[in-house]
């Protein structure tokens, strides 16, 4: 089976220099083709990766090769090709499963996105643990996914929402969620890093807070595994989501990390194909975990991508690719500073590198618009947090989300574009 060529920055991916090496991100950038496009006759500044993160070529070779060369349907066929499929699927499985320091390969569930990993849990543990009178909790930094499944999952059995206050800078009030967690608590689920504000949450003391008390914790890790490590079990959660294509990977895939034990008493999200032990006209009994919540055909290649794309970043060296965002996020904000009638929503000492901008009598999709034509890719809008747009009594936000291929030119970039906005509206 033939391996893709690593990229430019391939030379730094050596695992014992994981911890110490200081990220190279000129070589970096050549590893992602799109950067050197042009928009509007502008050089490419691209800084909406929590949206959804521009892939290296490792990646797009990865699934090429396996369309190329190995594709068939997986755990089904007896021939080459099928057996190859499925190795390079269940290859994946076990490169998720070290990446999130799982216990058990059998925990790694492939999903569509972090959204659908939700939706499971909520559908298929809440269903059959919330009952009239429980309650479930959330905070109010919550994108839609991790809000909207709980809202109906309420909605439907009878069940109360609850949600934990931030304050005006965008910090979690952690005594309160603890006050929160009441005896009728069944569930909580609360995001690793807003996607908005940027805050980090401090996922460890409240997964241990919920475990004191017999409350399933659920964290949405969309925001969190691009841009530092994560280790589930350290964190001491019950379950932990992500999507594939912000991790530099293909969209279509995403990853639900559950306990084993917990995921074994579940039952299926999905029936059908590939998830069944047995059926007959009298009944049909399921597959063990992982099979039983992956039914049909999944979209192999994506599978595929994903396990490239956590080579990538394992390879870059999370700890480096943690420490440059640290950096250039210090110097954006020292930038942005001294841009007139611009404020930033989300001031969390404990912060990622994602920036949401205010401007005095600009309309953030205007200002997106102008930022386009100066070749400046932002993300304008409520960024699937409305209950927290409405918490600080904003419409939208244009926002600026950094990632390892960015670098200062990039933030200079944005600090240009936004003074020609200025201009432009002559404020």
């Amino acid at each position: 089976m033939s391996t893709p060529q690593a990229g430019e920055a391939g030379a730094q991916r050596a695992e014992g220099e994981r911890s110490s090496r200081k990220l190279d991100v000129a070589a970096v950038r050549k590893d992602f083709p799109i950067l050197a496009r042009e928009v509007h006759g502008k050089p490419l500044v691209f800084l909406d990766s929590a949206s959804s993160a521009q892939k290296p070529r490792v990646v797009v070779d990865a699934m090429s090769d396996l369309y190329l060369r190995h594709y068939a349907n997986i755990h089904r066929g007896v021939y080459q090709l099928s057996m190859e499929a499925t190795q390079m699927v269940e290859d994946a499985r076990d490169k998720t499963a070290a990446f999130l320091g799982a216990a058990d390969r059998r925990e790694i569930i492939f999903v569509r996105n972090a959204t659908e990993a939700l939706n499971l849990v909520a559908y298929s543990y809440g269903r059959h643990h919330v009952e009239r009178g429980d309650e479930v909790l959330v905070t109010h930094m919550e994108h839609h996914a991790n809000f909207v499944p709980w809202q109906v999952l309420c909605e439907e059995r009878g069940a109360t929402l609850r949600v934990a206050p931030i304050d005006d800078r965008g910090v979690l009030d952690l005594e309160e969620f603890e006050k929160l967690l009441s005896p009728r608590t069944k569930i909580a689920a609360f995001t690793h890093i807003s996607n908005v504000l940027g805050t980090i949450n401090p996922v460890e003391e409240m997964s241990r807070m919920c475990r004191e008390r017999g409350v399933v914790s659920v964290v949405d890790g969309a925001q969190s595994v691009p841009h530092q490590r994560v280790d589930a079990l350290a964190i001491g959660c019950d379950f932990f989501t992500f999507s594939g294509h912000k991790l530099f990977g293909p969209s279509g895939v995403g990853v639900l990390w559950g306990r084993a034990e917990i995921l074994e008493a579940m039952p299926p999200f999905l029936t059908g194909g590939s998830m069944i032990e047995s059926v007959r006209l009298e009944g049909t009994t399921f597959a063990d975990i992982p099979q039983r919540f992956e039914a049909g055909t999944p979209d192999i290649g994506c599978i595929v991508g994903l396990g490239a794309a956590i080579d990538y970043v394992e390879g870059l060296g999370l700890d480096a690719i943690q420490a440059h965002e640290r950096e250039l996020l210090a110097y954006a904000e020292a930038k942005l500073a001294d841009v007139p009638g611009l404020s930033i929503l989300g001031t969390a000492p404990q912060k990622a590198a994602v920036i949401s901008l205010v401007m005095d009598d600009i309309h953030p999709h205007d200002l997106g618009t102008i930022l386009d034509r100066e070749g400046v890719a932002i993300r304008s809008g409520h960024h699937c947090a409305q209950p927290l747009m409405e918490r600080f009594d904003v419409a939208a936000t244009a926002r600026a989300s950094l990632a390892l291929y960015n670098d200062e030119s990039d933030v200079d970039a944005l600090v240009a574009a936004l003074h020609v906005a200025r201009e432009m509206f002559g404020a």
